[in-house]
């Protein structure tokens, strides 16, 4: 019960920080991709704030064996960067581009957004599965 307080806490948490930043206004975010034409750098703030906070996690997270619910931490990620990881962040980039959406911005819009956010989303979700579907193959 404590583990699914605490996720919808943080949930809740990142997805009013999304909002309040910005981050859920496609047109926003484009005007920040957009460095050769009307580029808008206030979403450099938000990302660069983001850094300190995530480097102080994996510090505390480095030092730590469980969670604080008591489950086990996950591995930390790893350095090797490989064509899948180029390709997925790749991929990643220009649906960000061209959307002005991720996935977490996409989800905290869900409530507010209307359909074209709802298409957003099924469509992310397709992809997800599909591509689980592609590497379970693999």
């Amino acid at each position: 019960m404590m583990r699914l307080l605490i996720a919808a806490l943080s949930g809740g948490l990142f997805g009013a920080g999304l909002v309040i930043s910005g981050m859920t206004d496609p047109a926003k975010v484009q005007g920040w991709l957009d460095v050769f034409g009307q580029w808008d750098p206030t979403l450099g703030f938000v990302l660069t704030g983001a850094i300190l906070p995530m480097a102080l996690a994996w510090r505390v997270a480095a030092r730590r064996h469980s969670a604080l619910t008591g489950g086990d931490l996950p591995p930390p990620p790893p350095q090797t960067i490989d064509a899948r990881l180029v390709a997925g962040a790749a991929l990643f980039g220009l649906g960000w581009g061209f959307s002005g959406l991720c996935p977490g911005p996409a989800m905290a819009s869900l409530s507010f957004g209307g359909p074209s956010f709802l298409i957003f989303f099924v469509a992310m979700v397709a992809g997800m599965l599909l591509f689980s579907v592609w590497n379970r193959r693999a």
